[in-house]
């Protein structure tokens, strides 16, 4: 009895939490690159690696043109969204001397590698489709440690909403890791589906019905951030969030970045969910080159503003 309130209150235990992200790590990649363009001394590929769970995950590969031993920054991007999200973004990264990986989450790939993402009551798919995503970042991290040209050291990750998500989850499970950024996330899904405010949330709950959402939320609690970031040290974590949330509230955040361990700095913005302030994408490139030793962030900053 013990256990299990203490389940209850203190959270779920990490080993068994780790658990749905395992996979045969010496399984091969068969990594496949096609150049795209190459511009402003960074190079960009289309790129396809192995899942472990089937098919291939689609991605995009940025990659300092000039020979060395670079940084690696993996990102994840919103849910709705893809790998475009962090494109633009991670040239900027390989300007100051990053290679990134940006892929696809399983159901925003094209076919035959498409699945589709389905109702959170349908949970048991719901969730296995959220694992792959996390086992396909640590993937691509594990590309990266492949390559010649990076440094293991210095591996980073940023992801957005969903992408946040999975962040506080591999920063928790893959200590290989040196810091992680984590951009517009929520603690769990309890946010959104019961505390939060929006109308079409609030027709949502009516149609499903509250214990009906209640029952499928017990289940995702598996993969709910706030379960992870408690569990995130040595880990440096950077919270960046939007005062002006359609879909969740202030205080839901400010659970969440009370609940994760330390090193950790939150950050507020004046803007929505989409945290499209400029001053966000300079925070955390500042903070990925501060923890990765990014020498060239300020210029390459200022080149992405005039080429």
């Amino acid at each position: 009895m013990f256990w299990l309130l203490a389940a209850l209150f203190f959270g779920q235990d990490l080993d068994s939490l780790k658990k749905q992200f395992e996979y045969d790590t010496r399984a091969p990649l068969n990594a496949e690159e096609r150049l795209m363009f190459e511009r402003n001394g960074v190079r960009v590929y289309d790129l396809t690696f192995d899942s472990p769970l089937g098919g291939k995950v689609t991605a995009y590969l940025t990659v300092p043109a000039k020979p060395g031993k670079y940084a690696g920054v993996v990102f994840g991007h919103w849910g709705p969204g893809n790998r475009t999200e962090f494109l633009p973004e991670a040239q900027i990264y390989s300007r100051a001397g990053a290679v990134c990986v940006m892929i696809d989450y399983p159901w925003t790939r094209p076919a035959p590698w498409w699945s589709s993402a389905d109702d959170i009551t349908e949970s048991e798919k719901a969730l296995k489709l959220q694992a792959q995503a996390v086992i396909d970042l640590r993937r691509a991290i594990d590309l990266l440690l492949s390559r010649g040209d990076v440094n293991g050291a210095r591996l980073g990750y940023a992801g957005h909403s969903y992408g946040a998500q999975f962040g506080a989850i591999l920063a928790a499970v893959d200590r290989r890791l040196r810091t992680a950024v984590l951009i517009g996330g929520i603690p769990d899904l309890e946010a959104i589906l019961l505390e939060g405010s929006n109308p079409g949330l609030a027709g949502y709950r009516n149609i499903i019905g509250e214990d009906k959402i209640r029952e499928a939320l017990a289940k995702h609690r598996s993969m709910a951030a706030i379960e992870y970031v408690p569990h995130a040290a040595p880990v440096p974590l950077l919270f960046q969030f939007a005062r002006h949330e359609l879909n969740f509230g202030v205080p839901a955040m400010e659970r969440y970045g009370r609940a994760a361990s330390e090193p950790k700095r939150i950050l507020w913005y004046d803007t929505g969910h989409e945290l499209n302030d400029p001053r966000a994408l300079a925070d955390r490139a500042r903070w990925l080159a501060e923890k990765l030793k990014l020498n060239g962030i300020e210029s390459a900053l200022r080149g992405a503003i005039r080429p």
